[in-house]
């Protein structure tokens, strides 16, 4: 739904992305999304069928791999634009 010069995409649990078509060069941004473990086998399914490539780690140095922080399960991998999206199924300890 359009709000003013966004467009806004609603993606579950009352979460919505605001859209802008940005005119020039746009800095890449990271966006986490917290998923349960049964979403998460389906995204990354959707991930591997499509083959995107995938990464354990925001530095792109683990390819291929997911990483088990705070025994959870995340992978990073990377939108059209060049944004970095994350899926965990659990949120990092505040130690971190």
């Amino acid at each position: 739904m359009p709000f003013g010069p966004f467009l806004g995409v609603e993606v579950g649990n009352e979460v919505t992305l605001d859209f802008y078509v940005l005119e020039g060069e746009a800095s890449p941004q990271h966006y986490a999304f917290l998923v349960g473990e049964d979403e998460f086998d389906r995204i990354f399914g959707r991930i591997r069928a499509r083959g995107l490539a995938y990464w354990a780690d925001p530095g792109h140095r683990l390819e291929g791999e997911i990483n088990t922080h705070d025994g959870g399960r995340g992978v990073y991998f990377d939108d059209p634009s060049g944004h970095i999206l994350e899926i965990i199924t659990r949120p990092y300890a505040d130690a971190r």
